[in-house]
């Protein structure tokens, strides 16, 4: 059984599989798609919620709270939005970077692939997602595993700068930035600059944390000078003859 999940309703894909589920998210302007990412969290999302709703796991309880989470999702990211005004400033610090890297646990995972997509479609930089590990091991990286049934750290961006060194050669000068949950008391001492987003139920928490991370590459972008609206070897499309 093959399920789509596109934007374009008589695409190509929808032709090709079993059934369809549709974005419904209007036009994708962007050639470095943004709003389309989101929508299909969402759409994934509520479609693994009916599944385990017909399943029988998914109480009613959760299943409420999911409801009524989605339903704020709107306001909570416009409010984001605005939130993440300070991603032009942290641009014109970090947009000289050599490169960065993006580190997400669980649902912060797919945020960081987000992430570093973005930086590398517009920007033409270096930038690699990692799936952080449920450890403390590295505390710089992710917050304590378990410390809040919601998200409280939802990707961090580290960012390598060389430096010149005494020597006269060339040394990584690491940079922490993060994406956090409003009300995180601990973040800010492990991240040189943070950019807050509200607080969402866990599996929705990817929508949110996207929004500074795309407006980051954004600015980087235009800091160094690259048309975001026509990025260097991408298309809205591939035809083949």
């Amino acid at each position: 059984m093959v399920v789509a999940v596109t934007n374009t309703v008589g695409s190509a894909i929808t032709r090709e599989a079993h059934a369809s589920v549709f974005l419904q998210a209007g036009p994708e302007v962007a050639v470095a798609a943004t709003k389309t990412f989101v929508t299909q969290v969402a759409t994934v999302v509520m479609l693994a919620a009916d599944i385990a709703h017909r399943l029988g796991r998914l109480p009613a309880e959760e299943e409420r709270d999911l409801v009524a989470a989605l339903r704020r999702l709107p306001e909570q990211a416009a409010r984001a939005i605005e939130m993440a005004a300070s991603t032009e400033e942290m641009a014109d610090r970090y947009a000289a970077a050599a490169g960065f890297m993006y580190i997400g646990r669980s649902f912060g995972y797919p945020a960081a692939l987000e992430g570093a997509l973005k930086i590398k479609e517009i920007s033409y930089l270096h930038a690699e997602g990692y799936a952080a590990r449920r450890t403390e091991a590295r505390p710089h990286f992710t917050p304590r595993p378990g410390s809040s049934a919601r998200c409280r750290g939802h990707a961090v961006l580290g960012v390598r700068e060389a430096d010149q060194q005494p020597d006269g050669g060339q040394g990584p000068d690491a940079r922490v930035l993060a994406v956090a949950t409003e009300g995180d008391t601990q973040i800010e001492r492990m991240a040189t600059d943070v950019c807050w987003v509200p607080d969402t139920l866990e599996p929705l928490s990817t929508i949110l944390a996207v929004i500074p991370l795309q407006l980051f590459a954004y600015y980087v972008a235009v800091k160094r000078g690259r048309d975001v609206d026509q990025p260097r070897n991408l298309a809205k499309s591939v035809t083949v003859e």
